[in-house]
């Protein structure tokens, strides 16, 4: 079973699953998301410049500002913020989000 996101959503295709409380109610939760490993394809690269954003980012280099996540995964950083901190710092967008840089 899976939740109920949309489907650019980092969590599109991650499990649900139910915990049973002591009293006996059924709580919901998301499994682990994994990260996917590094060396993917890249699909396109881009130097942080002054005033960008992940959002930002996304936008020009994937087409949709909601894709922030898919950068951070793609670089290897848990914050997306953590993309744009550096001016000059290569972004890298790959195939399938995962990689290093």
């Amino acid at each position: 079973m899976t939740g109920k996101f949309d489907a650019s959503s980092r969590y599109a295709a991650t499990e649900t699953a139910a915990w049973r409380a002591p009293d006996g109610r059924s709580v919901a939760y998301l499994r682990r998301r994994f990260v996917p490993p590094p060396g993917a394809e890249t699909l396109a690269e881009r130097r942080v410049e002054e005033g960008d954003r992940p959002d930002t980012l996304a936008a020009r280099m994937l087409g949709d500002p909601l894709l922030s996540w898919r950068l951070g995964d793609s670089n290897g950083v848990m914050h997306p913020e953590e993309l744009t901190e550096e001016i000059g710092r290569l972004v890298r967008a790959a195939l399938d989000g995962g990689g290093g840089a």
